[in-house]
């Protein structure tokens, strides 16, 4: 889905509107993040969710947060329910052998830095990844999913937009109320430039998302870029801030399918612009094959000013 532009702007009629919508939907989810837990694994499971719908940088922080914990001999595994893959599981999954088709785009990147399960019932998942040797599990995106019991809740905000007009699905951005959702957060993890109001005195680590350097040359390339992220205006102006020159920007839907039509018709488009064609890390795990060699990607990394808070919350779950 891509999102309404008056989710970002000071509550209006349209937001109004839908509001008593609004009032069903988050009354829907804190009927159901007040169910019991059906699953209790004998190690951590850290949820890294958010209160908004979209992009706030969940995947780089499960990225970083898994490096982070590895370092400290933990063995990192991830859980995801592998939206828009066709597998149910719990399967583990293995670059190479399955696609984005299969097991959805995040989960085949998150497979590159830990052992990635995708599973449908999250506590099938969690249970997998026990019985395969986890010592610490990374729960992605289940922050408003009842099924597994959480040692740690980390809410991923981006910065730079906050929770938008402060409403919740249709009438704005958010899952459920903010208040709601802080009161089940252990850590806020705020990314972007910005500061957050209304935190309700939750512990907040800041982070910032970095390219890495890959000795590529980006100053002055002409590129065609697109993206189908729950945010792509971030990705392009990250694009910018490297120095490219960026011929057309091409906002697809949040894990819109690269459909060789798609992608005939950019490519076309880019040589008419002798533009190169460049995309995110996420996007490249859809590409048909054909199309792997043609274009580029900007591998992107969190990287948090201060671990205190977040090492304090692993602390206090064991880790």
């Amino acid at each position: 889905m891509r999102e309404p532009n008056f989710w970002y702007r000071a509550p209006g009629w349209q937001s109004a509107l839908l509001a008593p919508l609004g009032s069903i939907y988050a009354a829907l989810t804190s009927r159901r993040v007040a169910q019991q837990p059906q699953y209790t694994a004998q190690v951590p499971v850290i949820c890294i969710g958010n209160i908004n719908a979209g992009g706030t940088g969940k995947t780089p922080t499960a990225i970083a947060i898994a490096q982070h914990l590895q370092k400290r001999g933990h063995v990192v595994h991830i859980v995801s329910r592998g939206y828009g893959g066709s597998l149910a599981g719990p399967v583990l999954v293995k670059e190479g052998t399955h696609s984005a088709n299969q097991t959805g785009d995040e989960p085949l990147l998150l497979s590159a830095f830990a052992p990635t399960w995708v599973a449908k019932d999250r506590a099938l998942g969690v249970q997998a990844a026990v019985e395969a040797g986890a010592t610490a599990i990374l729960l992605d995106d289940g922050f408003q999913n009842p099924t597994v019991a959480k040692a740690i809740s980390i809410v991923v905000v981006d910065a730079t937009r906050g929770f938008g007009n402060k409403r919740v699905i249709p009438a704005g951005p958010l899952r459920e109320p903010i208040g709601a959702g802080l009161r089940r957060a252990d850590v806020v993890l705020t990314i972007g430039k910005g500061e957050i109001d209304g935190l309700e005195g939750k512990p907040v680590a800041k982070g910032h998302l970095i390219p890495l350097q890959t000795g590529m040359t980006w100053t002055g390339l002409r590129v065609l870029a697109f993206a189908g992220i729950g945010n792509p205006s971030k990705f392009f102006a990250t694009l910018r801030e490297l120095g490219v020159e960026i011929i057309k920007s091409e906002h697809l839907d949040d894990h819109q399918p690269l459909t060789p039509a798609l992608m005939r018709r950019l490519e076309t488009e880019a040589k008419a612009q002798v533009a190169q064609l460049v995309t995110t890390e996420k996007d490249a795990v859809r590409l048909p094959d054909d199309f792997r060699s043609k274009v580029l990607t900007v591998p992107i990394r969190l990287e948090v000013e201060d671990w205190s808070s977040l090492d304090s919350a692993f602390q206090e779950a064991g880790l």
